[in-house]
């Protein structure tokens, strides 16, 4: 028999069983990883069916698999969207959306802060091809209005934003672009997931993720995701990943993914609590200038976080008095934080943007994207929060 489906399930529920049914098949509690490159046509006419996109079934691993297809239905549901489409890392999911969407000419409007190699892929790849990318500080949605333009084909931004954690108000900056005649809206919401926040149901267009961070959630795979209506995302299948950056997510990473899935909410819940417990010792500490977290009364954006994010997240940035110096003294002195990059692991880790992700920058370029040369980074883990900061409180003595 079959497990019966309800439409109005919760949120762990859907990330449990969405879309897969244990009782069908050989009944594997766990969905099967599916390992061929290709795939076999009965006859000559239900291959050509197939290729012509009359015949549903699968034709070559670069553009379906029966694993990745799970995965995209579970994570269409969870962040609640037409469809999904997985991708083999962060970047090629915002790559191959952009290469679908874009052509030379067009624009990007793009906030302040980005992730670095966003940032890259903006400035030094899409710009090479014509278009136009312009960067604006969306945490005031009249800048946006003040810069669109007839040419702006996209907005895109994080929030909170890699790796200062400034909010962007996604009500706010879609009504502002639906405005304009075929401008779309792309949030990066992988500090989130759709756990803590759902851009598509505040009004963004799609969303990407680098599934790499809390859909995994344990620093042992690199994937990434969009989300966003099904006709364009099967154009991007077809053309951003078939052809152009042919950013195939393995079905052994997909697996590992929706095993990810199956603890996000209890891990995000834990993360958050940590995070909370973390900012708030920090926001106290004499050697802090400020520390930036949405969770904070203190923090500039507080009423919007509260508005749009369901908690306020496990990730954290603060500002060192003593500058570049005592960010590397504090990194340093870290014993259980483990210094390194990336984010949403089980492991809390900590980088410092000015020595490590953004050392190429100078300090003036860093200024102007509003990086401070003593911003911490650190994403709280699962650790027991009394450890952990006792780790920080230890760690300032240094810094």
């Amino acid at each position: 028999m079959s497990k019966p489906t309800h439409d109005k399930q919760g949120f762990s529920t859907r990330a449990i069983h969405h879309a897969y049914d244990a009782y069908a098949g050989t009944g594997d509690l766990n969905p099967p990883i599916h390992l061929s490159s290709t795939y076999t046509f009965p006859t000559v006419e239900d291959g050509s069916a197939r290729f012509a996109g009359e015949q549903q079934g699968f034709v070559y691993s670069r553009v379906g698999n029966p694993t990745t297809v799970l995965l995209e239905q579970r994570l269409a549901d969870l962040e609640g969207g037409e469809a999904a489409l997985v991708t083999a890392s962060g970047m090629g999911a915002t790559a191959a959306l952009l290469w679908t969407l874009l052509k030379p000419g067009d624009e990007i409007i793009a906030d302040k802060t980005l992730y670095g190699c966003t940032y890259a892929f903006f400035n030094h790849g899409l710009a090479k091809f014509g278009v136009t990318i312009t960067h604006v500080d969306m945490a005031d949605p009249a800048n946006l209005a003040a810069a669109i333009s007839a040419n702006t084909r996209i907005v895109f931004f994080e929030s909170p934003a890699n790796p200062n954690m400034r909010l962007v108000d996604i009500p706010a900056v879609a009504a502002i672009a639906h405005q304009h005649d075929n401008c779309k809206v792309v949030v990066d919401n992988t500090y989130c997931t759709p756990y803590l926040q759902r851009p598509l149901e505040l009004g963004a267009d799609y969303v990407v993720h680098s599934a790499t961070k809390y859909l995994g959630g344990h620093g042992d795979l690199i994937a990434g995701a969009i989300v966003g209506d099904a006709e364009t995302l099967t154009q991007v299948r077809f053309y951003g990943i078939k052809d152009m950056t042919g950013a195939v997510m393995s079905s052994q990473d997909a697996f590992l993914v929706l095993r990810g899935l199956k603890t996000l909410a209890l891990r995000m819940d834990r993360h958050c609590q940590n995070a909370q417990a973390i900012a708030a010792f920090l926001a106290n500490h004499p050697k802090v200038e400020v520390c930036h977290y949405p969770g904070l009364e203190s923090f500039p954006q507080y009423a919007l976080a509260q508005r749009q994010m369901v908690q306020p997240g496990g990730m954290i940035a603060f500002e060192l008095k003593g500058g570049f110096a005592a960010g590397c003294r504090f990194m340093n002195a870290l014993n259980l934080i483990t210094r390194a990059v990336s984010l949403g692991d089980a492991e809390s880790l900590a980088q410092h943007p000015a020595s490590m992700t953004h050392s190429t920058y100078t300090p003036e370029e860093r200024a102007e994207h509003m990086i401070s040369e003593g911003l911490v980074r650190v994403s709280a883990g699962l650790e027991d929060v009394a450890d952990l900061l006792s780790d920080v409180e230890q760690a300032l003595a240094f810094a």
